[in-house]
């Protein structure tokens, strides 16, 4: 293996000189894979594009000649936390399963086993990478529904803070469980077939395309097994105003709830990615 084809913590070990800490790799890794999706503009465009006119279609379909979800609240309104979590779940769990199993098959996941690199680093960078498209994609969608069908934003700081940490943990347990599922897929190329149904019946189950309180019981328990149902209820509890909490099927926005469920997939995650992740094709020893 010649120099220029390590990493900079592989040219680095190669001089013999220290390896920096595993943070700062990470950070380093992160921006390196910032750089790489911005390159894939097809990606780009779907992720970032799919929630605005997923909240389009809704908003104008459901909201015609003034109609509203409930309790005066309007349709755009409603459907906006189903479109952030939905959002957040893409760039998260559908982005890592796809594009993970396409690494491995490409050799480019054993090529980096085989460098000092440490594992942590380049889990960091996943992370790092999805956060920052989250983010970027949520103000996006924040921004079109504020100027284009007149949403409302959170005006208080109470609010703020319930978006920040329902965004976080959310988007950190959707990027753990997506590493973990991208074991699942035998080759790179089947990952979407594996991958893309869940996403779908996940979106339809947990009140992203429908008014949750409007779907059959059987169907919001089982929602309620799964992160992307909490994630989109805890945004409605800071979009949608408190009155609106009625609608929920406890009657109640139910944080703490939200926060377990959450906090239990990342660990969940966490510990069936340690123990499933792989550095080489199925068929590469």
């Amino acid at each position: 293996m010649t120099a220029s084809t390590l990493t900079p913590a592989g040219r680095t070990a190669a001089r013999g000189d220290a390896l920096p800490g595993t943070l700062r790799l990470g950070v380093e890794r992160a921006r390196y894979e910032v750089r790489g999706f911005f390159r894939e503009r097809d990606a780009v465009v779907f992720i970032f594009a799919y929630p605005i006119i997923m909240l389009a279609i809704f908003a104008t379909v459901f909201g015609q000649d003034g109609a509203e979800a409930a309790d005066g609240v309007p349709f755009a309104q409603y459907f906006l936390p189903g479109m952030i979590a939905t959002g957040v779940l893409l760039s998260s769990f559908q982005s890592l399963a796809l594009s993970i199993p396409v690494e491995r098959d490409e050799g480019g996941l054993k090529r980096l086993g085989g460098t000092p690199l440490p594992p942590a680093a380049y889990f960091l960078g996943k992370v790092g990478q999805v956060l920052v498209v989250a983010v970027v994609q949520t103000a996006l969608l924040l921004a079109v529904a504020a100027l284009l069908f007149d949403v409302d934003l959170p005006s208080t700081a109470g609010r703020w803070a319930t978006f920040a940490w329902v965004f976080a943990l959310g988007t950190a347990a959707g990027a753990v469980c997506g590493v973990g599922f991208s074991s699942l897929p035998r080759s790179g190329r089947s990952a979407s077939a594996v991958v893309t149904p869940v996403v779908l019946v996940l979106q339809f189950i947990s009140g992203v395309f429908f008014t949750f309180y409007d779907l059959p019981t059987w169907m919001q328990q089982l929602a309620s097994v799964f992160p992307l149902k909490w994630m989109a209820q805890g945004m409605r509890s800071v979009f949608l105003p408190d009155e609106a909490a009625a609608l929920e099927p406890s009657g109640s926005w139910e944080h703490g709830a939200t926060a377990a469920v959450l906090v239990a997939w990342l660990v969940a995650g966490l510990v069936i990615g340690v123990r499933t992740f792989r550095w080489r094709r199925r068929d590469d020893g």
